[in-house]
């Protein structure tokens, strides 16, 4: 199969990051399908609303990406452990963990089983327990940190029945969108790049390298 015959499927596709991954694969050749909350109604943290919206496509993709997440829902992320409450909390794992794994749930129909395909989610380095030196964050850190382990044992279940696909959680660095406009002190780089970044990664990877976690730039995120 030529890349100007391939297919990709990308979820958040009116978010910053989502619509320059939308424009990076077409300009690559991929015929490319997209899903939003804003343009088909797609609200990944209701399974009916996943089912119903994937239950209408038609596979295999050779790429799945998801590209949704929330930094915060009231009032910024956690400095103390006393700024931390149960909506907050329930919230950003519902859009951030629950949501991609309801996601890999009704796609995995849509993955082909007899060549490399890539399912990716957005995950972010805060979300690493290992890397984790300044604190802070908790909803946000706690989310991610559970979307890596949704994407760990999801990839070991998949290699044996997709043993060509790839399952990864990736780190896309701090990207300029309205996500993190309010965070000035972290060098970020346009949609664009940061689009492009991800899937030169995404095409580099193996079958050998699911279940892993990786940033922008190919290495290795420690979980």
């Amino acid at each position: 199969m030529t890349e100007s015959n391939k297919r990709a499927l990308v979820i958040g596709a009116s978010g910053g990051v989502g619509t320059a991954l939308v424009t990076a694969l077409s300009e690559r050749g991929y015929a490319v399908t997209g899903l939003s909350r804003t343009d088909d109604g797609l609200d990944i943290t209701d399974e009916d609303s996943v089912s119903d919206a994937f239950g209408q496509l038609d596979g295999p993709f050779d790429k799945i990406i998801v590209a949704t997440g929330i930094l915060a829902e009231q009032t910024g992320p956690e400095k103390s452990i006393e700024a931390v409450t149960a909506d907050e909390l329930a919230v950003l794992f519902a859009v951030n963990a629950i949501g991609p794994a309801l996601i890999l749930k009704h796609a995995k129909h849509l993955l082909p089983r007899d060549r490399r395909a890539v399912f990716a989610a957005l995950s972010a380095r805060v979300g690493s327990i290992g890397d984790n030196r300044l604190g802070g964050w908790y909803s946000y850190r706690s989310s991610k940190a559970a979307l890596n382990q949704l994407i760990k044992t999801a990839s070991i279940e998949l290699r044996r029945t997709h043993k060509q696909l790839i399952c990864v959680a990736l780190h896309p660095g701090t990207v300029a969108t309205p996500f993190t406009q309010d965070y000035p002190q972290h060098k970020s780089v346009p949609p664009g790049d940061a689009a492009n970044n991800l899937l030169n990664v995404m095409e580099g990877l193996s079958p050998e390298d699911t279940g892993c976690f990786f940033d922008w730039a190919g290495k290795e995120v420690v979980w």
